[in-house]
């Protein structure tokens, strides 16, 4: 998996149990993953179509540090996948913790929103990397 951003859990950021909120974290991992597969498809017209179950693993506190990761699983004719993990990171060891995981799929539009064919140089980086 590839770093794809990084966050520092804020006071703003915290639920009524003290735990980061989950939309808030929610909103982190599609922003991070939204701007990665507009970078990987070369193109700023994609848009989430699914986000896959969000399992919350370990609570995050303010203070935290975040980073997001994630890697495509899956590139189709219009559409990409990805799996997205989220890490609480300790600044002391550079202990990683993953907290939360999703998987993510967006595709690629037009002017007026219909599907269309992500680009044949992005599908062929994208096969010479898998292979």
């Amino acid at each position: 998996m590839q770093l794809i951003n990084k966050k520092i859990c804020m006071g703003k950021d915290i639920g009524i149990h003290g735990n980061v909120f989950g939309g808030i974290l929610m909103a982190w991992i599609d922003e991070s993953a939204a701007a990665f597969a507009t970078e990987y498809c070369n193109t700023p017209n994609m848009v989430t179509l699914r986000v896959g179950e969000l399992i919350f693993k370990k609570p995050l506190k303010s203070g935290n540090h975040i980073r997001i990761y994630g890697e495509v699983v899956h590139l189709g004719n219009t559409s990409l996948t990805m799996n997205i993990e989220a890490r609480k990171f300790n600044l002391y060891s550079g202990e990683e913790t993953v907290v939360c995981t999703t998987g993510i799929t967006f595709v690629r539009i037009d002017d007026d929103g219909v599907p269309t064919a992500i680009g044949e140089s992005v599908r062929r980086r994208h096969m010479e990397a898998v292979a």
